[in-house]
């Protein structure tokens, strides 16, 4: 069964070997032809033309039989390697010349490509099953907190809008962890005053403000700048965020940089940042030690790591400075993109 299946294979590769030697068959069959106007130009005798005829034909078939057997053979063995999934390209053919020999380069070139492509997959479906995991646990605290807070008939609305706005910036957050990947088709660049942004901003955290009794500090200013309006918003709401959860008493203070014109520093008077946490506190996932705390027990660690990644896309910088017990500043820098 297994020889007939050969032969059939060999029998439908013959066609397209035929047509891929048709420039050698062609060229023999030239070669005939200069031998036959030779002889008869000389007027030779027809037994020895005829002979050596014979014989040329005789070397032609038994020299392309050779080949055909090595090309099926050849055949077989890639037919087998693209049936297996994933390629293993240890089992390749001898490369026959230094085409087969590129092809082979390239063969492997494409294996590595598609394994590191691979690989870049599972670590992002890795992160973002890990993300998805730790969102589903945190953002059933503010919905328990509302299913209590529905059950008291003396509940204040305040206390309901509070855990409302939680679960709003829960799927906020989602979805822009969602969309970070096609960040740059998203961004739509335009001059915008960074007050009027921030001012929105505030405005949305106001319910926060109100119910944890956190003062705020936000003098106006004018800061012109070329951004996208809603992701900018997006990490200056991260940060306030981050701000208010750490501070439960106290101030947080919006202002200028007074070194720099092109920079807005967020500060509160929170519970500070250990020295050796601030490099991490942008890394995915990292919630130091004030994520271990009492106030940090529904840290993701991940809204930081967002405003990172979307400040970077839009050319901004962050960076932040604290001390233990005194507080937290978070500079936002905007580097004029008009200047060569």
């Amino acid at each position: 069964m297994a020889t007939r299946d050969h032969e059939t294979g060999a029998l439908r590769l013959l066609p397209g070997y035929l047509w891929g030697r048709r420039r050698t068959l062609l060229g023999f069959l030239c070669f005939l032809s200069i031998q036959a106007g030779v002889y008869w130009l000389y007027h030779l005798p027809s037994e020895p033309v005829v002979y050596t005829f014979v014989l040329t034909v005789v070397a032609g078939l038994v020299f392309g039989f050779a080949d055909f057997v090595r090309c099926a053979r050849h055949r077989r063995t890639l037919s087998a390697m693209i049936r297996s999934v994933p390629i293993d390209d240890r089992h390749l053919p001898d490369a026959r010349d230094p085409v087969d020999a590129s092809y082979q380069v390239l063969v492997r070139k494409l294996r590595d490509e598609n394994a590191r492509i691979t690989g870049e997959q599972d670590h992002r479906l890795g992160e973002m099953n890990d993300y998805y995991t730790l969102w589903a646990h945190q953002i059933k605290t503010p919905i328990a907190a509302m299913r209590l807070l529905l059950a008291d008939d003396r509940t204040d609305p305040g206390a309901l809008g509070q855990e409302l706005f939680k679960i709003e910036q829960y799927a906020e957050m989602v979805l822009h962890y969602l969309r970070l990947e096609s960040l740059s088709a998203d961004l739509v660049l335009r001059e915008h005053d960074v007050w009027d942004i921030a001012r929105d901003t505030v405005r949305k955290h106001a319910p926060i403000f109100i119910g944890s009794g956190v003062s705020l500090v936000f003098d106006h200013f004018s800061m012109p700048i070329l951004t996208d309006a809603k992701w900018l918003g997006f990490a200056l709401g991260q940060v306030l965020s981050n701000a208010l959860k750490y501070t439960p008493r106290g101030t947080v203070t919006l202002r200028p940089d007074p070194s720099d014109a092109r920079a807005l520093l967020i500060e509160d008077s929170g519970i500070g940042i250990r020295a050796e946490d601030i490099p991490r506190i942008f890394d995915r996932g990292f919630t130091g030690a004030n994520g271990r705390s009492e106030l940090g027990q529904k840290s993701t660690g991940i809204g930081l790591y967002l405003a990172r990644q979307v400040l970077n896309r839009l050319s901004h910088t962050i960076s932040a400075t604290s001390e233990m017990g005194r507080g937290t500043c978070i500079r936002i820098g905007f580097p004029d993109l008009t200047e060569p």
